[in-house]
């Protein structure tokens, strides 16, 4: 069968001589691969969470492979639609991560942008995605695919009844607008690779069920009832505390570290036991970071995922980590996340209908040089000493060390920010043995052992991520196909990336907000 799928193509069969079977380069070159630009020719897709990091990276992507698209439909969180059409102009179209396409298309790139991107006011958080019935069956009529990105992403947990409506809930409701679309093919939602809670072994690209590998005591609709009760019984800043600490409770009680990856564990959840007939497809990256090459090496939106652990060294300079040098440190770049979206989307949007959720782990640990959290911290290092983020940062900056308990780190720190308040104060006289933190100096330590609790589980991170069914979907692509939509994470020098590629777009990002 395998021989078969190799050798077949969309016009027939080809046949090979003894000599190019025996050179698996120029086999390769021979083949059809997916057809991925066949299949997003003339498509149309509803997106959510178009202006986010991803989704933003994937829409560009598409208009740019594929001009002859047909509509994407982007879910915009506004008041009404002449808001909608304000986030699409201001967040999309004005980025500069689409100058490549407004070098394609010149003058004529705005009218090519609101010709193919259709802002939609409703809300992934709300019943019915918060759109009004004409605007849900005008697009019902349309869309072949529809492509979740959307969710509450920050390693700090957000409120639990907001991570519940959007990362549990929000999928779902998608889900049921997807049973109202005529010719939809394919369902795909993007998860994230931390999604089963496990810390440690092998994470399988299996879907998560109900009874099977998530206990059957789990029930979706008592959490949700336990939200809404906690956020009628408390009021104002308290409220949000205590919602906070909601979500880390049941996580914990379930056996996960955090109510990001639990409510996300339930919106898989949903989606396996409610998809009927649709064909589901489910994305689970890893940490997702900078991009690589497209469409221009260290694109970055926000000051994310490990940018705060490197500027608490480049910019603070407090040279102390709570974590395991030696820990897995999974790490894959946004535009190779966005390419096997593309990919899955191609392979299973045919009409085929899938038998079971099709999962697909993006991630970086599986492959011969999987990148360790110290080596991330000592790019960061190296990069920073010679390009330093402040005047005073290069020749003062220390290496990383790293702390194996939360007392160590939290007494290491308090001593830096010390030691940094007694050099402000030399000239006053401040004696040199003076450890007492000052207001400001309290609330620096407080911030950086929140961190270290927030970022706790992947500091310490020891799994590895199987990849069996990505490493299978890029083998079928043909040459041309891997040239144009590149996800194979073995191939990145990561010193290269970090230090050439990464912390120069994180320093781009992080003066861009300074100065906006």
């Amino acid at each position: 069968m395998a021989t078969t799928n190799l050798i077949a193509t969309s016009n027939g069969v080809r046949f090979f001589s003894s000599s190019s079977l025996g050179n698996p380069d120029h086999f390769l070159s021979r083949r059809d691969g997916i057809g991925i630009v066949r299949f997003l020719r003339g498509k149309s897709y509803f997106v959510t969470g178009a202006t986010g990091f991803l989704g933003k990276v994937l829409v560009e992507k598409l208009l740019r492979e594929s001009p002859e698209i047909g509509k994407i439909f982007i879910l915009m969180k506004s008041k009404d639609q002449e808001s909608a059409n304000k986030r699409l102009y201001d967040e999309i179209i004005s980025s500069d991560l689409f100058k490549l396409l407004k070098q394609m298309h010149g003058s004529s790139y705005e009218a090519f942008m609101k010709s193919k991107l259709i802002p939609v006011t409703g809300d992934i958080g709300e019943e019915n995605l918060g759109m009004d019935s004409e605007t849900a069956d005008k697009i019902s009529e349309e869309i072949d695919v529809i492509i979740n990105t959307a969710g509450r992403t920050t390693f700090d947990d957000s409120r639990y009844d907001a991570a519940l409506s959007v990362n549990a809930l929000g999928p779902d409701r998608l889900l049921s607008f997807g049973e109202e679309c005529k010719k939809l093919k394919l369902f795909l939602h993007v998860s994230t690779a931390f999604v089963t809670g496990k810390l440690e072994g092998t994470v399988l690209e299996t879907p998560l069920c109900f009874g099977e590998n998530i206990t059957s005591d789990l029930n979706i609709e008592t959490e949700v009832k336990l939200a809404s009760e906690a956020a009628r019984k408390f009021h104002g800043s308290e409220k949000s505390k205590k919602l906070k600490e909601l979500g880390y409770e049941r996580a914990q009680s379930y056996g996960w570290e955090k109510a990001y990856t639990f409510t996300k564990a339930m919106g898989e959840s949903l989606l396996h036991s409610n998809r009927g007939d649709l064909s589901v497809v489910i994305i689970r990256p890893s940490v997702i970071e900078s991009s690589y090459k497209e469409p221009f090496p260290g694109w970055l939106q926000g000051i994310r995922m490990s940018a705060p652990l490197i500027l608490g060294n480049g910019k603070d300079q407090i040279p102390d980590l709570f974590g395991d040098y030696q820990s897995s440190c999974d790490v894959i770049p946004v535009d190779m996340v966005a390419n096997a979206i593309i990919a899955a989307m191609a392979k299973h949007g045919c009409g085929n209908v899938l038998t079971d959720v099709k999962v697909y782990n993006v991630t970086s640990t599986s492959h011969a040089n999987p990148l360790r959290l110290g080596e991330l911290m000592d790019f960061s290092h190296q990069h920073l000493c010679v390009s330093s983020l402040t005047e005073t940062t290069a020749k003062d900056l220390k290496l990383m060390k790293f702390h194996s308990s939360l007392e160590e780190f939290t007494s290491s720190v308090s001593k830096a920010i010390a030691k940094q308040e007694r050099e402000m104060k030399n000239g006053e006289g401040e004696a040199a043995s003076h450890t007492t933190l000052s207001m400001k100096g309290k609330r620096k330590l407080k911030y950086f052992v929140s961190l270290a609790k927030t970022y706790q589980p992947y500091m310490f991170f020891q799994a590895r991520f199987d990849d069996t069914n990505t490493r299978s979907l890029l083998n079928e692509l043909s040459v041309e196909e891997r040239k144009m939509f590149e996800f194979d994470g073995s191939c990145i020098d990561w010193e290269h990336y970090f230090i050439n590629i990464h912390l120069p777009g994180l320093k781009m990002e992080l003066f861009r907000q300074i100065s906006s």
